[in-house]
């Protein structure tokens, strides 16, 4: 039987084909065409007989990053001939190229706030997303989220939110309007097994900030020694192209923090297969005295490896803080 993740892939090929059929009864040039138009009905064809998905060598399922990216590949990863490794590891190359060159300035200080943040993919590209954008009247937009799915695919998916996201901040929308037009168009243009968790905030020049929330881990708020978590007001976006968003608000002093984290830090384990969990990361944003910005951040990246006790990261690390001055 086939699964939503195929039947979105078998839509996705139906619609290339006749895209190809309609270029091919105008073109002069049939030789290229024709072939790529084989290919598809190939993969249509097995789809129907049951082998979609599975290595053509090996007969083991095909890395599923790898099919939403391209749904005609027959090979996995262990099985590609040597031109084809070569040419995955140049794809790969300037994919982390172009992700290295989407984060915002590092040390970024605007309208009485200092941020810092940390990206650690744990491969080559990774899903995760983060971003600062100073408005024109002194707030700063700030970013952090999480695409479902790994690899390239996940990475593609990274670049579409940051281009969408970079374009709505500057509309002079409210904040969960902005969250929600960037849900309807992620919607509409990602297959529907895709979707992303992502935290939105808007920091101001005298303290206050919004906090926009769909379906992501709950930002830490620390003020002195206390800490809270500011919860999730909406679903992930691209999940219902009608989603609704509401919008917590909360002020912060001189000193306080914010920090805003995906789950390669939280769900770091140690060699029994333990999760690190929040609380020794909330434990860091109560010490007193306070960390700042840029300590906070190096003090959980090192909080995760230390709890990893050298075991690689299973999952890309991201996480940001926010300090007002």
């Amino acid at each position: 039987m086939a699964t939503h993740f195929e039947n979105a892939l078998r839509t996705q090929l139906v619609s290339r084909r006749q895209r190809l059929k309609d270029v091919l009864a105008a073109s002069s040039s049939r030789s290229y065409l024709t072939s790529l138009l084989e290919e598809v009905d190939a993969a249509l064809a097995r789809m129907d007989d049951g082998s979609f998905g599975l290595c053509e060598q090996c007969h083991e399922p095909i890395e599923s990053g790898r099919l939403a990216a391209d749904p005609l590949v027959r090979l996995c990863l262990d099985h590609l001939t040597a031109p084809q490794q070569r040419a995955l590891e140049q794809d790969l190359e300037l994919a982390a190229h172009i992700q290295s060159a989407l984060l915002p300035q590092a040390g970024m200080e605007v309208g009485g706030w200092r941020t810092a943040f940390h990206y650690e993919p744990a491969g080559p590209v990774s899903g995760d997303y983060c971003d600062l954008i100073p408005a024109e009247d002194g707030s700063l937009f700030f970013m952090l989220g999480d695409v479902s799915g790994k690899g390239v695919a996940a990475s593609m998916l990274m670049a579409h939110l940051h281009a969408l996201l970079r374009a709505l901040t500057g509309t002079g929308l409210a904040l969960a309007q902005v969250v929600e037009r960037a849900s309807r168009v992620f919607c509409s243009s990602t297959l529907s097994s895709q979707y992303a968790t992502l935290v939105c905030g808007r920091a101001e020049r005298d303290g206050n900030v919004e906090l926009c929330n769909a379906g992501h881990l709950a930002p830490l708020l620390g003020q002195g020694a206390a800490v809270r978590c500011i919860r999730s007001t909406g679903l992930p976006l691209g999940l219902f192209c009608n989603e609704e968003f509401s919008v917590e608000k909360a002020r912060l002093e001189r000193g306080d923090r914010l920090l805003l984290f995906t789950d390669g830090l939280s769900e770091a384990q140690n060699p029994e297969g333990v999760e690190l969990g929040v609380q020794p990361i909330a434990d860091l944003l109560g010490l007193q005295p306070p960390l700042r910005a840029g300590e906070l951040v190096r003090a959980c990246v090192s909080k995760a490896a230390g709890f990893r006790s050298g075991l690689p990261a299973k999952d890309d690390l991201t996480l940001m803080a926010i300090e007002r001055l």
